[in-house]
């Protein structure tokens, strides 16, 4: 099948340090390569794939312009580069595979090639309800079912939980006396709760997240004194590389968000290492971790550091053994092949979940 995957340009394929849904694009068009697909990646300047690459941009926009030069630049480049999956899309592919949000919509509605856009970011936003419905025609992916609660009504033909490549990270034997925090400072993500429960703990917490300009104030406000503690290590973003033993040796991750989680790609990461998490029930999370197997998932912050502090209950072989079954990228990859033959015309009937925690939509 020719396939082209339609990347936002905000971080490189797979990216240098933060950036999951980016991570995820880049396992999945290396998978449909291995598979015998023609694929055709659009993503930006410096990506590494096995795909044919098509440069939309010099360089990840994060990495070379400002806020302000985002806000301004960024939507044209990216118009501009679904003007040319577009044009040329009905001699050059079977089936467009978007990762570009909303900016997909019109473009995929005045197309004859079929579409599917997956959604990767928070639905719960009053105006993308009444802009969807304007495009209700269009097939939606979702990467939870949590996710697409909020537009229950909206054209989804699947949700597919993100993956991983298999080899990617190992088990890591040596465990560490620390608990870790990856992701972002920011105010849904609520590293002070993962410092609260650290301490509490008495176990140093080491911190690998990213600060938006978006939320430099609350950063500044919020959480730059809590840093200071002799037990809290920030060390900033940090790239794939590191985290296999970043993550592996680690007592636990610590993933107390507040927000209806999308999905929470650093969930599978933790399990791929062999490393228990303690989560917050929201969004995803009671969809990707088993409660009691591979983590515990808590409704405070008394059950999270009581979670924490008997966390050896919890089998490191287990927690792999789940990545394996559930969370690899080869799983992933035959989840969309799935969806891509049935927008050409081959239906394939879903298949119910092998296990009660995962999606009860998702391909088998």
């Amino acid at each position: 099948m020719r396939i082209a995957l339609v990347s936002p340009l905000y971080e490189s394929v797979p990216p240098a340090a933060y950036g999951g849904t980016e991570r995820v694009i880049g396992a999945l068009a290396n998978e449909l390569s291995a598979r015998g697909h023609e694929v055709t990646l659009f993503a930006a300047g410096g990506s590494d794939t096995a795909a044919d690459l098509v440069a939309a941009s010099d360089a990840p926009l994060r990495m070379t312009m400002t806020r302000a030069e985002l806000e301004q630049i960024a939507p044209h480049l990216h118009m501009q580069m679904l003007a040319d999956v577009y044009r040329d899309a009905p001699d050059r592919f079977d089936i467009v595979h978007a990762h570009t949000d909303i900016w997909t919509l019109p473009f995929a509605s005045s197309s004859d090639v079929p579409t599917v856009v997956t959604m990767h970011g928070r639905l719960d936003l009053a105006d993308l309800v009444p802009l969807h419905r304007y495009f209700s025609d269009q097939p939606l992916v979702s990467i939870s079912d949590s996710q697409r609660l909020p537009m229950a009504d909206a054209n989804w033909l699947a949700t597919v939980h993100h993956g991983l490549p298999r080899d990617l990270y190992r088990a890591n034997p040596s465990v560490g006396d620390y608990f870790v925090f990856i992701g972002r400072i920011s105010p849904e993500k609520r590293v002070d709760r993962a410092i609260e429960i650290a301490l509490a703990c008495d176990t140093p917490l080491r911190i690998a997240a990213k600060v938006d300009p978006a939320d430099q104030a609350y950063f500044e406000r919020e959480i730059r004194a809590l840093l200071d503690h002799p037990l809290v290590e920030f060390v900033g973003e940090i790239g794939e590389h590191q985290k296999g033993d970043f993550i592996g040796r680690a007592r636990a991750m610590l993933f107390p968000v507040d927000w209806p989680e999308p999905f929470g790609l650093v969930m599978i990461e933790a399990l791929a290492c062999g490393t228990p998490i303690v989560a917050y029930g929201c969004g995803s999370v009671p969809e990707v971790l088993e409660d009691g197997v591979t983590g515990y998932i808590v409704q405070s912050q008394q059950e999270a550091i009581d979670a924490a502090r008997h966390i050896a209950r919890i089998d490191r072989q287990i927690c792999r053994e789940r990545f394996e079954r559930h969370f690899t990228a080869d799983r992933m990859a035959s989840r969309y092949a799935g969806v891509y033959r049935t927008l050409v015309g081959e239906p394939i009937p879903l298949a119910p979940p092998r296990d009660h925690f995962l999606s009860q939509n998702a391909w088998p």
